[in-house]
């Protein structure tokens, strides 16, 4: 029996349709990325060049009315044109710590791949610890802070592949794709929508978003759902066609995935489908094939679901 409705119009369904009018055809991908929010992660798009990356990363951040930061990853980006540096005040007679551009409430890392392992290394410390050591000192991210990274595929030229420990903070992964026929003809006769996604109005606060972050972590998780859920963790870990299994770090991440997946469904508790929903996005980018070493694909991980029976 399903579980009843929290509530039956919400303002983050207003945001969901605003969202849809700009990044045309891609209603389920906007509701992943909005759940990776509400979930208190950070969110990873992979795809080609053109399809829409970085206006859904412009319109969620204006309509959750976020601060917003971009950083173009280059070969020649450094750590610290993302950290900050400390200058010499001769005024003061003192050094003055300059913020960069990490310290925003949402920050696009366009093109990630694009930059040197060793910068890509900059943010590991920001999405995980939610703060930046630069100059000896640490210093805390603003509250909500949430990481939008894109990459382009890893066979186009002049790409650094993301090492697992970067790749383990992102709570999901998406591809965005073509657009189906009627959206992209919608989309030749309006015109770019950058330029839309510009003309967004909040509709919604920072501060009222971690009020809603703490209402989807509260969302109940029967123990029958947690016994799915350590089911499927353990399946990836049998599965011999994967080097590695799914970390508890990955199942935490799972969950939190679920929680806020429900919630946007208006419920009050997780279900099993809610985990299928989200379980490619979560997983996809942890697993990867024993034989040739690429990533998991949706396609396997939906043959995983079907081997795990649901309590």
């Amino acid at each position: 029996m399903l579980a009843p409705k929290i509530v039956a119009e919400r303002p983050i369904d207003a945001l969901l349709q605003a969202a849809g009018r700009v990044v045309l055809g891609k209603e389920r991908e906007i509701r992943l990325a909005l759940a990776c929010l509400l979930a208190r992660g950070h969110l990873l798009i992979e795809d080609i060049p053109g399809v829409g990356k970085t206006t859904l990363a412009h319109a969620l951040a204006r309509l959750l009315g976020l601060r917003f930061s971009r950083i173009q990853f280059t070969s020649d980006l450094l750590p610290a044109d993302i950290t900050g540096v400390s200058l010499f005040d001769r005024e003061n007679n003192a050094f003055r710590f300059l913020p960069g551009p990490i310290f925003a409430q949402v920050v696009l890392a366009d093109e990630i791949n694009r930059a040197t392992p060793k910068t890509q290394s900059a943010l590991l410390e920001a999405m995980e610890e939610r703060q930046v050591t630069a100059e000896g000192e640490t210093r805390a991210l603003p509250d909500p802070f949430f990481v939008i990274a894109t990459q382009n595929p890893a066979h186009q030229i002049g790409t650094f592949p993301l090492p697992e420990s970067q790749l383990d903070r992102f709570l999901l992964r998406l591809e965005l794709g073509y657009p189906d026929r009627a959206a992209e003809r919608a989309l030749f006769t309006a015109g770019s929508q950058r330029e839309e996604a510009e003309r967004l109005h909040p509709l919604l606060t920072a501060d009222e978003l971690p009020r809603l972050q703490s209402e989807v972590a509260a969302i109940h998780a029967a123990p029958a759902l947690i016994d799915y859920l350590q089911a499927l963790v353990e399946a990836t870990r049998r599965d011999a066609a994967y080097r590695h299994g799914l970390s508890p770090r990955a199942g935490l991440a799972l969950l939190a995935a679920g929680r806020a997946w429900a919630w946007l469904d208006g419920r009050n508790m997780v279900l099993p489908d809610d985990l299928q929903a989200v379980l490619p996005a979560v997983a996809c980018h942890r697993l990867r094939s024993a034989q040739g070493g690429g990533h998991a694909r949706a396609e396997d991980i939906a043959a995983l679901i079907r081997t795990v029976p649901i309590p």
